[in-house]
């Protein structure tokens, strides 16, 4: 799949992460429920570390479709909110 950070580029990451992405995901909802903002900015963080760790980076003249957008490493919890789906911001 395609993996789009925002201001950052894209990285091909394998399906078989998804599930442990999305228990940073399922985190980071629930600090955003709760108004755990300093638990968000972690979270966030981590989730987008690990994506960069897990992925491939595409090269930059490199445009293709992206599957999956994430925030950027210091969108606010209103802007990651509006971002969400009812899955969060990973589906599954």
């Amino acid at each position: 799949m395609i993996v789009r950070i925002m201001g950052e580029g894209q990285l091909t990451l394998a399906d078989s992460h998804l599930a442990e992405l999305n228990k940073l995901d399922n985190e980071l909802l629930a600090e955003m429920e709760s108004g755990d903002g300093p638990g968000f900015r972690t979270t966030l963080h981590a989730l987008l570390a690990r994506v960069r760790e897990l992925g491939t980076p595409l090269p930059d003249d490199s445009l293709e479709p992206s599957e999956l957008i994430l925030p950027s490493p210091d969108a606010t919890l209103e802007e990651v909110r509006d971002m969400l789906s009812d899955d969060g911001l990973i589906p599954g």
